[in-house]
């Protein structure tokens, strides 16, 4: 494996019970450390269970899993929170916490037990929503924000939490292009501070303009992997989504088109 690589997937197959067909089969991948890689296919085609594996939240049937060139399963759950945080594509928030409350959960992998956030935790939070653009909404309880707002409060939770490696499950899909445009922004930022980001899309506009790797997937197996100019070719993204693709370049920019 390639010890830059921030994670490292060799042969991992699952399946959500022993009897079941499995989701995953045969992944292998290197996650380049402090560059951003696009997970590409369509809808169920395996990319939010390959990122949980990746996160932890599930194990593999089989293959290894590496973080930082360890087994992942070798790290403790605080060890890992403060490498690996997630942007899911949605979340459920049960109570009435305040947007600050919520972002300020992002600093828990750095407090002790029953330890309250301190005021550098409390100044790194306020960093956080300023970045996507929310302390205005700084008192507003989370489940009467709208979907846009609470991703972005999501996205400032993660920032709080600083990890090294960010997952994010379809991070655009609440935005509207005004906050779409601002969530690229935060996460070129990112790049450009070498975090280590992986992100989820069935739209190829989006892993063109910003993933350094993509990897197209279909059916729970990788189709391709490799520098995102030479995987996002019409005849490989036809393949993926199983209808013609075209793709053009405009500009200097790659513009794909879905039938």
């Amino acid at each position: 494996m390639n010890s830059l690589a921030a994670l490292s997937l060799s042969d991992l197959s699952f399946s959500y019970n022993s009897s079941s067909e499995p989701v995953l089969r045969g992944i292998s991948l290197e996650v380049p450390s402090g560059q951003v890689t696009g997970i590409l296919g369509p809808n169920g085609c395996g990319k939010t269970t390959l990122l949980r594996l990746l996160l932890g939240v599930l194990h593999a049937r089989s293959g290894s899993l590496l973080l930082d060139g360890r087994p992942h399963g070798s790290f403790s759950r605080r060890e890992r929170s403060q490498l690996l945080g997630l942007v899911p594509q949605d979340e459920h928030v049960p109570f009435e916490f305040s947007m600050l409350e919520f972002v300020l959960m992002g600093r828990a992998p750095y407090l002790g037990p029953l330890e309250m956030p301190r005021e550098a935790d409390r100044q790194i939070a306020l960093a956080a929503l300023e970045t996507v653009g929310l302390t205005h909404l700084l008192g507003r309880p989370v489940p009467n924000l709208s979907g846009g707002e609470r991703q972005l409060a999501i996205v400032a939770r993660a920032l709080a939490q600083a990890p090294s490696i960010l997952l994010l499950d379809e991070p655009t899909a609440h935005l509207d292009l005004s906050n779409k445009g601002r969530l690229l922004d935060i996460m070129r930022t990112l790049a450009a501070e070498k975090v280590t980001l992986v992100f989820t899309t069935h739209d190829p506009n989006l892993a063109a303009s910003i993933a350094d790797q993509t990897v197209l997937m279909r059916h729970g197996q990788i189709l391709d992997v490799g520098r995102t100019e030479m995987v996002l070719t019409a005849a490989k993204l036809s393949a993926t989504y199983g209808v013609p693709v075209q793709v053009f370049q405009l500009e200097g920019r790659r513009i794909i088109l879905l039938p």
